[in-house]
C-alpha cells in the first residue's frame, strides 16, 4: 500500500479535489514504484502514541489521553479568514507531566481478565501476510484480506454501512473499547539481520466491543492517516460480520464489495459512456413488441362477430 501526504495533495490538485480520480491516481502510480522491503508487523503498545481514549472504562491501564480533537471545538465558522484575517490556533501547552508515548491494548487487559472473546489466533508472519494489491479479494475473504480491504475502503461508504447496522436495519451497538491516533514505526530488516526503523506512518485504529454470549465480542479496524469515524464504523461491520444474514450490511460479502471506492465508482461513473449500440437495441425490441402488439390488436378488431 502507498501513504504519502505530498502525493496525496498532489493527486488531489490535479483532479481538482475529485477523490476517486485521486485515488486512482494514486494507485496507478504505485504499481510503477519497485517493492523494497517489506516491514515487519507491529504491537499495538509499540505505536508512539498521540490519542487514546476508551467509551467503555473511564480509567484504563495507561489512562485516558485527550490529545487532539474536534470533539469539543466550537461548530462556527472562521468567516473573518475570509476578510483577510489570519487564523491561529491557540498554541498547545505542554503538561506538566506528560503521558507516557507507549500504551497497552485495553483488549489486553481485558483478555487477562477472562472477559474477552478473541479471534482465533493467526500464525501468518512476515513475507507471508497475504497482500490485497497483489491478490484478489475472494469469499470466504481471509482475515488479512478483510482488515486490508477495510483500511483502504471509502469512508463515506464504510459510514453509510456502518449507520445502517447500527440504527437502520441491524441490531449492532457497540460501545468504543479503545480509540487510538498514533505513529507506527516502519520496522525493516537489513540484509545483515539489523532491525531498523525506516520512518513513521499515521495510524488510527479502533477496538469496539459487545456481548456475545458470557464474553465480549470484539471488532477491529485501522488504516492510515487520523480517521477516527472510519474506524469505528468499520470496526463494527468487523464486530457483526461473523454469522450475518446474506445481503446484510453487515456481511463481509457486502460490505468489503461496496465500499471499494475505485471499483464503484468506476462501474457507475462509465454509464455516461457511449451507450448508443446497447440503447439502440433497447428501442429496437420495444418498437418491435409494440408493432407486434398493434398488429394484434387490428387482427381481432377484424374477426367476426359471433
Amino acid at each position: 500500500s502507498l501513504y504519502d501526504e505530498d502525493l496525496a495533495a498532489l493527486a488531489l490538485a490535479q483532479t481538482g479535489g475529485e477523490l476517486y480520480e485521486a485515488v486512482l491516481l494514486l494507485r496507478a502510480w504505485r504499481t510503477t514504484q519497485p517493492r523494497l522491503q517489506v516491514a515487519e508487523p507491529v504491537e499495538q503498545d509499540t505505536l508512539f502514541t498521540h490519542r487514546r481514549i476508551s467509551a467503555a472504562f473511564k480509567d484504563i491501564p495507561g489512562g485516558q489521553v485527550l490529545g487532539p480533537t474536534l470533539d469539543y471545538a466550537h461548530r462556527i465558522l472562521a468567516t473573518d479568514v475570509l476578510q483577510g484575517e489570519t487564523y491561529a490556533p491557540d498554541p498547545v501547552e505542554p503538561a506538566a507531566n506528560p503521558s507516557p508515548a507507549y500504551q497497552p491494548s485495553v483488549s489486553a487487559w481485558q483478555a487477562e481478565n477472562d472477559l474477552l472473546e478473541s479471534p482465533a489466533d493467526d500464525p501468518t508472519k512476515g513475507n507471508d501476510i497475504p497482500d490485497l494489491t497483489r491478490e484478489p479479494l475472494l469469499f470466504p475473504s481471509k482475515r488479512a484480506h478483510t482488515l486490508q480491504s477495510l483500511a483502504r475502503a471509502e469512508t463515506g461508504g464504510v459510514l453509510a454501512l456502518g449507520y445502517s447496522a447500527m440504527r437502520g436495519y441491524g441490531q449492532a451497538h457497540p460501545t468504543v473499547n479503545e480509540l487510538r491516533l498514533a505513529e507506527a514505526e516502519i520496522a525493516v530488516t537489513h540484509p545483515d539481520g539489523r532491525q531498523f526503523s525506516a520512518g513513521r506512518v499515521k495510524v488510527s485504529q479502533a477496538e469496539v466491543v459487545d456481548k456475545k454470549g458470557e464474553k465480549l465480542g470484539i471488532g477491529y479496524a485501522a488504516t492510515f492517516g487520523w480517521n477516527e469515524v472510519k474506524c469505528i464504523a468499520a470496526a463494527t461491520l468487523d464486530l457483526n460480520s461473523p454469522g450475518a444474514e446474506k445481503g446484510s450490511p453487515t456481511e463481509a460479502e457486502f460490505f468489503l464489495y461496496h465500499t471499494e471506492g475505485v471499483e464503484s465508482s468506476g462501474f457507475c461513473i462509465h454509464f455516461k459512456l457511449p451507450h448508443y449500440v446497447t440503447f439502440q437495441s433497447s428501442l429496437d425490441a420495444m418498437r418491435d413488441a409494440k408493432a407486434r402488439k398493434a398488429g394484434q390488436s387490428k387482427s381481432s378488431d377484424m374477426e367476426p362477430a359471433e
